[in-house]
């Protein structure tokens, strides 16, 4: 009997463990954190970049990607167009608020998608460029906070849960250092806690705007051997057209 009640206990214990959510105030902070991980960064207004993608998979050659980036982040709006390889030139998405549409050149056709689709055959998600300044609030409850050290920073270890259908996950783990709000790692986890990804950001480079992650590697858990390395380069913050944030903008580069 006594072993019953025991196993109760620690059955009791583990399921309250398993659903406890932080106190209000440790929330709030964590929110902040999150969102002076947005601030700390030189992505305001426009700008525009090259995105290098090297995708690596078992038995297989290593695939090179290239996408161009354009964003305005004070009104949600995002061009991504493909450069490289050559069949693909000219594959993009264009995003307007809430409404992201995937183009095909080949058909001159747009499709109504979804920020949890991947660039091409890459491990990156659209949902890893969108930087609407709510989505942190929107789309996430705070699920864990505690400090650590990750290699030879402190650290802030942050544990969101989807509250939507927005996320590519159910659950994202940060690690965020403390003296600077820079994410050094991320651990994207299923609806059953699986370890979906993992993604590293080893290095930043410092510009007048803010910092810039200019490597990622993203690790495919599920699939051992699968990685993608983004090289971020030819980064400006000059205003941009409306008109690249327009159906006929894809449809005028073929």
């Amino acid at each position: 009997m006594k072993k019953k009640f025991l196993l109760l206990t620690v059955m009791l214990f583990s399921f309250g463990t398993l659903f406890a959510q932080v106190d209000d105030a440790t929330a709030e902070k964590v929110y902040k954190i999150m969102e002076s991980t947005d601030d700390v960064l030189a992505y305001h207004g426009d700008y525009s970049a090259t995105i290098s993608l090297v995708i690596e998979k078992p038995n297989k050659p290593k695939e090179n990607v290239q996408y161009k980036i354009f964003e305005r982040t004070d009104k949600d709006l995002m061009t991504i167009v493909q450069l490289f390889p050559e069949a693909d030139k000219g594959n993009g998405y264009l995003r307007d608020g809430d409404n992201i549409w995937a183009y095909d050149p080949i058909s001159r056709k747009f499709t109504h998608t979804s920020i949890k689709e991947a660039l091409g055959d890459s491990d990156v998600k659209v949902d890893d460029v969108n930087r609407s300044k709510t989505h942190w609030r929107d789309n996430y409850t705070v699920a864990a906070f505690e400090e650590g050290v990750l290699g030879k920073y402190p650290v802030n270890i942050i544990t969101l849960a989807a509250k939507n259908n927005e996320p590519a996950y159910a659950k994202t783990k940060y690690y965020i250092r403390q003296d600077i709000p820079l994410t050094l790692k991320e651990e994207d986890f299923s609806g059953s806690d699986r370890l979906m990804r993992t993604i590293l950001i080893p290095k930043y480079t410092k510009v007048p705007a803010g910092y810039v992650p200019t490597q990622m590697i993203m690790r495919d858990e599920l699939n051992k051997g699968e990685n993608t390395q983004e090289v971020l380069s030819d980064l400006t913050f000059d205003a941009l057209p409306d008109r690249i944030f327009t159906k006929a903008y894809l449809e005028g580069l073929n």
